[in-house]
């Protein structure tokens, strides 16, 4: 039954506080993961004792009982053996007449502390007898493995799934073996739902089948393509349900984010003279003023008129680009009028 110095194993002292501990630990894990050195088995025992380490240090109960026992852990392991076997089955190793009573308290021996006589330690292996030393389940039991039952890690604070996860690993456990709260967190149910701009603008909802149960889910206003909606533990095997938007084109506006765009048209003696005209926002008509002299393709800005935001207060813009409609058909009359205008107007060349 081969100890295991942890505070050696991440390269941390005694004295290190939970943030260097859990840095240390990515950082090793990241260098040592089986995903990086197949078929390595020296690889795969540094992973699983830097694991074994973390799963200890990172949990306040864990590492107090670690750091009282140390190299003293097999005379524990015996005395709760010799216990067990006097009293017909398991015993507290703690209780009263143990070796180890004084323990039962603070380290002082003062009492009532966190390692009293009762306690139970959740953490669990993944059922794979080699994926921790003979030391860590003789002093943090396996009850659960001995039992046969399914297991997950349950330490506090980050779990080991939640920080492979976040260094992009697929949730393997030590061993190869998925562990299901890992795997929950990896592995969502992912469903599409088709909107069009007018829903993203005001809100919906749609109906998700999932496991033979149909779900509402509300789709907030302001999404975009790509917007993940999830319902934490609402798939299958209770696995997290993410529902991803997807916008359809929409005939009269374009998006860019928050922002909206769309072309208007105007008449000639609009775009020369100037005036008011309607247009038509996903709220409703709003009249936009044209100056005198509006060219071709100008754009007008109407603010907080665009697609609200996501999870936010306020909305984005409304930009209007004017497009000028020129007259056709002229008659010979309307073409005799409009060649002493244009005579009259001193207009240079454009293309000069």
């Amino acid at each position: 039954m081969e100890f295991q110095d942890y505070y050696k194993t991440l390269g941390v002292p005694r004295t290190a506080t939970p943030a260097e501990i859990k840095k240390a630990f990515r950082k090793l894990a990241r260098e040592s993961h089986p995903d990086k050195h197949q078929g390595d088995k020296a690889a795969e025992a540094r992973f699983k004792a830097v694991n074994e380490a973390n799963a200890v240090l990172s949990d306040p109960a864990k590492r107090e009982k670690y750091d009282r026992f140390g190299h003293d852990w097999e005379a524990y392991a015996r005395a709760g053996a010799a216990a067990g076997n006097a009293g017909g089955g398991r015993v507290d190793p703690f209780g009263p007449n143990s070796p180890f009573a004084r323990y039962a308290g603070s380290p002082g021996g003062a009492g009532g502390g966190a390692g009293s006589g009762g306690i139970r330690y959740e953490f669990r292996t993944s059922g794979n007898a080699g994926a921790f030393s003979d030391f860590f389940r003789m002093m943090f039991g396996d009850e659960g493995a001995a039992a046969g039952e399914p297991e997950v890690f349950s330490t506090s604070g980050d779990s080991i799934g939640d920080i492979l996860a976040g260094m992009g690993y697929n949730g393997a456990g030590l061993g190869g073996t998925p562990h299901r709260a890992t795997a929950a967190r990896l592995a969502p149910v992912e469903a599409t739902a088709v909107m069009t701009l007018e829903e993203a603008f005001h809100g919906s909802s749609r109906i998700v089948e999932v496991g033979g149960k149909r779900l509402e889910v509300k789709i907030p206003r302001g999404v975009d393509t790509g917007s993940r909606i999830k319902l934490s533990g609402k798939g299958p095997d209770g696995r997290d349900l993410v529902v991803i938007t997807r916008m359809t084109p929409h005939k009269t506006f374009s998006r860019k984010g928050d922002d909206l765009e769309r072309e208007v048209p105007v008449r000639l003696g609009e775009a020369l003279l100037g005036g008011e005209i309607h247009v038509g926002t996903l709220k409703g008509r709003v009249l936009l003023k044209l100056p005198e002299g509006t060219q071709q393709g100008r754009k007008f800005r109407l603010k907080g008129q665009g697609m609200p935001k996501l999870r936010a207060e306020g909305a984005g813009d409304l930009y209007v680009r004017v497009r000028v409609v020129l007259p056709t058909n002229l008659s010979d009359e309307a073409k005799q009028a409009a060649t002493p205008f244009l005579d009259l107007v001193d207009q240079p060349d454009p293309r000069a």
